[in-house]
C-alpha cells in the first residue's frame, strides 16, 4: 500500500547459514592457532600470524577470541560445554558423584567426535601438552576451571535441592572431582602411551579410586 514501508524478512535459513559461516571461521582460527602453538610455541606465535594463516584480519580474530589464551583453550571450552549439558541430562535419582562420573565417561566418544569436528584429535593431544608446559596457559586454564567448577557446583546443588551459598557439599564434591581429573591428566601426561584411550583409562581408574581414597583406614595388616 502507498505510504507503507515493507519489512524485508531474511530468507529462510539465512540466519542459520550465517551462524554456520561464523562457526567455520571460529573453527578455522582455532585449528590455525593450535597448529602454530604446537609447532612454533605459544609465546612466539602472534595474533597476526594466526589471522594470516586463515586469510582474515586481526580484527576478525578479535571478534571470536579476546586473546591468544582463549584461542588455545577453545577446545577445552567445547569439552566443558558438553560435560555440563550431559550432567544436566543425568537421571535425578543418581547420587551426585555417580552423576558426575557418568556424565564424563558416558559422553567420552561424543566429545571426541565433537573435538574431531574442530581439530584432529592428535593436534588436540599435542596442544594439551603445550598447555601443561606453558605457565600463561596453565594460569588461564586454572581460571577457566574455577569458573566451570562454580557452574558444576550450582548444577549439583540444583539437582539435590540445596542452597550452594550455605551448603558446602556441592563445592567440596566438585573440588574433589576436579582434583581427580587433574591428577588423572597429570598421570596420563607421563605415560609412554599418550593416546585418547589411555587418557580415558587414566580418568576412569582415578575416579574409581576416589570413593575409597576419601574413606579412612588405608593401612592394611597382613593376616
Amino acid at each position: 500500500m502507498p505510504g507503507t514501508t515493507a519489512t524485508t524478512q531474511p530468507a529462510p535459513g539465512a540466519a542459520g547459514l550465517r551462524e554456520r559461516k561464523k562457526q567455520r571461521t571460529r573453527d578455522a582460527l582455532t585449528r590455525a592457532a593450535m597448529e602454530l602453538f604446537t609447532t612454533r610455541g605459544f609465546e612466539r606465535t602472534t595474533v597476526d600470524e594466526i589471522a594470516e594463516s586463515v586469510e582474515v584480519s586481526q580484527r576478525t580474530f578479535f571478534r571470536y577470541f579476546s586473546n591468544k589464551e582463549q584461542a588455545a583453550l577453545a577446545v577445552e571450552e567445547l569439552i566443558e560445554g558438553h560435560f555440563l549439558a550431559a550432567l544436566r541430562e543425568r537421571p535425578a535419582t543418581e547420587p551426585p558423584l555417580e552423576a558426575l562420573r557418568n556424565a564424563l565417561l558416558g559422553t567420552w566418544d561424543d566429545v571426541n567426535t565433537a573435538i574431531h569436528e574442530v581439530v584432529p584429535l592428535d593436534l588436540y593431544m599435542r596442544m594439551y601438552q603445550v598447555i601443561e608446559t606453558t605457565p600463561a596457559l596453565l594460569a588461564a586454564r586454572m581460571r577457566r576451571q574455577a569458573e566451570t567448577e562454580q557452574r558444576i557446583s550450582a548444577e549439583i546443588a540444583r539437582r539435590e535441592g540445596l542452597d550452594p551459598a550455605v551448603d558446602l557439599r556441592p563445592r567440596v564434591l566438585v573440588a574433589a572431582f576436579g582434583g581427580v581429573i587433574r591428577a588423572a591428566s597429570g598421570y596420563w601426561g607421563k605415560c609412554a602411551d599418550d593416546s585418547v584411550e589411555q587418557m580415558r583409562r587414566s580418568v576412569a581408574d582415578h575416579l574409581n579410586t576416589l570413593g575409597a581414597a576419601l574413606i579412612g583406614g588405608w593401612r592394611t595388616q597382613d593376616t
